[in-house]
């Protein structure tokens, strides 16, 4: 069968999750043509069974999804971040188990947007209603082209061009190609670009429970023996749990009966929302850590988990692929504009350089607390109390706390202002 070249333009993505969607929106507002590969049929993504997960999405994320048009399709389903408490969890088993434990730490939105309907600090949105907000805008941009199912062979560079190349033989061009096939990237292996990494030892379980009394936007991080126990807000008084326990005790759990996993929860969870229980199936991701040594190379970048993949105690690892998106297009964009091959590692170099410190400063970070909360030793969990209680009167630190996770410090790209690409 003779094989086909399907596109011949500016920017070939391979992958079409939540980062290579977002990455397809950005570079055609910057004024790229932009095809995207994907392995599944988009429709096969949208299925509740597919990705149990939520993801808390910071204030400038959602400042990038409204000026991509895409926030408009998942507003409804969107929970306000109003508050977030961090604490060491109270020992489980006891006379008092689960709920916050007596040192806390407290981000309060007001304290960095003034007003009761103030920028809050992120937004909850399932997995789910993100990819259909992305789906229905990409839909809304017909020259964006999508090909899917088609699984990625490999890829070729040409003189001034690299080529795509499907299982089927087809071929797609490009002067660039990026790479949004997560933390265990084949195209980032392909290119030679090294990725440092292990396992945690750890899994963790997600599901989504429904509680009697309202959370009022606030999310909870518990640090736990076995990991964070996160709860993170949804709509229609339901939160998402993030539940990080070792291997063999997420087995355990993702396999437990009914009334087993209900009062292993409530004896984590604690009763200050009044009764809760799962509403959702469970699901079980194994967590890892991934690095790559650089971000790009000629005509080549990655995007997302391909770059760097992240514990997820912070919720950052879906920001991250934002942050990525929203500067690869911005730099790209001018490059085109003033005559410049935006392919060149010449022109990439300053994408990687604009993500890189961002990257290393939160991977570096979540490896801090997973590794200094992660345990149950008397004496380190005394002192981290209170180094929580501390940081808890210290306004600015929080301050500076707060806008570190919501991608505003530092000088962040236009997307994540909320100033569109197109815009004169």
């Amino acid at each position: 069968m003779t094989s086909k070249t399907l596109f011949d333009g500016d920017v070939v993505i391979a992958g079409g999750g939540l980062a290579g969607m977002t990455l397809a929106l950005a570079m055609d507002q910057a004024g790229l043509s932009v095809a995207m590969v994907d392995a599944l049929e988009v429709s096969d993504q949208l299925a509740p069974e597919f990705d149990g997960r939520a993801s808390a999405l910071a204030y400038t994320s959602w400042r990038m999804f409204e000026a991509l048009g895409v926030a408009e399709h998942m507003r409804e389903h969107a929970q306000r971040i109003e508050d977030i408490v961090v604490c060491d969890g109270r020992p489980y088993g006891g006379t008092k188990p689960g709920g916050p434990g007596p040192h806390t730490l407290h981000f309060d939105r007001r304290e960095i947007s003034e007003g009761p309907d103030g920028e809050p600090l992120g937004w909850m949105v399932e997995n789910r209603r993100s990819r259909q907000a992305l789906v229905k805008a990409l839909q809304a941009r017909p020259q964006i082209k999508v090909v899917a199912p088609a699984r990625v062979e490999g890829f070729e560079r040409r003189a001034g061009d690299i080529d795509l190349i499907l299982e089927s033989g087809d071929r797609l061009r490009g002067k660039l190609m990026v790479a949004c096939d997560g933390r265990f990237s084949r195209l980032r292996d392909q290119a030679g670009i090294r990725a440092a990494g292990w396992s945690y030892g750890q899994h963790g379980i997600v599901t989504t429970v429904r509680h009697e009394e309202p959370h009022n936007g606030v999310a909870y991080e518990y640090f736990m023996p076995g990991g964070p126990f996160a709860i993170l807000p949804l709509t229609d008084n339901r939160a998402s749990l993030v539940w990080t326990e070792r291997d063999d005790v997420a087995a355990a759990l993702k396999a437990a009966p009914d009334d087993v996993f209900q009062e292993e929860l409530e004896n984590r969870f604690g009763d200050f929302l009044g009764k809760v229980e799962p509403v959702g199936p469970r699901f079980s991701y194994p967590l890892k850590m991934r690095f790559a040594e650089t971000f790009c190379l000629d005509r080549i970048a990655l995007v997302g988990d391909s770059a760097r993949g992240i514990h997820p105690l912070a919720g950052q690892g879906f920001n991250l692929g934002i942050r990525d998106a929203a500067a690869l297009a911005e730099v790209c964009g001018e490059a085109k504009r003033v005559g410049l091959d935006f392919g060149s590692v010449a022109t990439l170099q300053r994408y990687a350089d604009w993500r890189k410190l961002d990257s290393t400063t939160l991977t570096l970070g979540m490896e801090v607390f997973n590794r200094l909360f992660s345990n149950d030793i008397e004496p380190v969990r005394q002192i981290r109390g209170l180094g929580i209680s501390l940081v808890d009167k210290l306004p600015p630190v929080r301050r500076l706390f707060m806008r570190h996770a919501g991608g505003e410090t530092g000088d962040p790209p236009r997307l994540l202002k909320g100033q569109r690409l197109d815009a004169a």
